[in-house]
């Protein structure tokens, strides 16, 4: 079980274990009733009605996993809430890098964070915000969707935020064996959007639309796409390239 600490509001999660992470234990867990300033990766605000969400975030210290392979975390990561979410509905799959998706709506988002030193990795911080029981999305994000609007059900928050701490914890225990690592980037392979062999539309910063399809993604979290109009094949880092979903761009 990890060390789970409550917050009735705090500005992040993220921020808060930041602050405090050379007290806390590792394996702790912050989750906040309302939060205020939340975040997802390169600064985007994320929107969460207080009290009807998961917003919390997971401490790991010295992870056994090299700084090389870092993005196993976030594989784990990912592969937790879509794993627990399947217990309530099915069709759920990892945008890449870390985006949670039901179909073409953003359901989850997760920013993680790493400090390092000499010895590797001293410390991650995996934020993570689900949609739960949210009803109505006020924001500009263009395609959030929650829990309760696909099953149009309400759920315990109390017990919901258990149930991802405890999954978020178990698949976060890294042994350090390359074995465990294989396993898991397969997995996370196996549940990637729009990672089915199909052409799709992706967008380049400077906004240059273009056909392709996802080839590979390698250990260190690097997208391959082979562009339809050649058959060349290009890596992509994080914000390199964007997805287009119904017109919209996603990077």
């Amino acid at each position: 079980m990890p060390n789970i600490i409550i917050l009735q509001e705090t500005a992040s999660t993220n921020d808060y274990v930041k602050r405090n992470a050379g007290t806390l234990p590792s394996g702790t867990v912050i989750i906040a009733i309302s939060q205020t300033a939340g975040r997802g990766q390169k600064g985007n605000s994320w929107e969460a009605e207080p009290g009807k969400n998961v917003t919390l975030s997971l401490l790991l210290k010295r992870p056994q996993v090299d700084v090389k392979k870092q993005f196993a975390i976030s594989e784990a990561v990912s592969l937790a809430i879509v794993d627990e979410l399947e217990n309530y509905a099915t069709g759920f799959k990892i945008k890449w890098p870390n985006d949670i998706y039901y179909g073409d709506r953003k359901i989850g988002g997760i920013l993680i964070e790493h400090s390092l030193d000499a010895q590797g990795i001293e410390y991650t911080i995996a934020g993570v915000g689900v949609n739960i029981n949210q009803q109505e999305f006020v924001s500009n994000a263009p395609n959030p969707v929650s829990l309760f609007q696909i099953t149009g059900k309400t759920y315990d928050m109390e017990v919901i935020n258990s149930r991802f701490s405890e999954i978020l914890e178990r698949y976060c225990n890294f042994d350090g064996t390359g074995e465990q690592l294989v396993n898991l980037h397969n997995r996370y392979l196996a549940r990637l959007y729009r990672y089915d062999g199909k052409s799709h539309s992706f967008v380049s910063p400077d906004c240059t639309h273009f056909q392709a399809t996802i080839k590979a993604v390698a250990p260190d979290g690097t997208l391959t796409l082979c562009h339809s109009s050649d058959n060349s094949c290009h890596n992509y880092h994080f914000k390199e390239v964007g997805f287009v979903i119904n017109q919209e761009h996603f990077l």
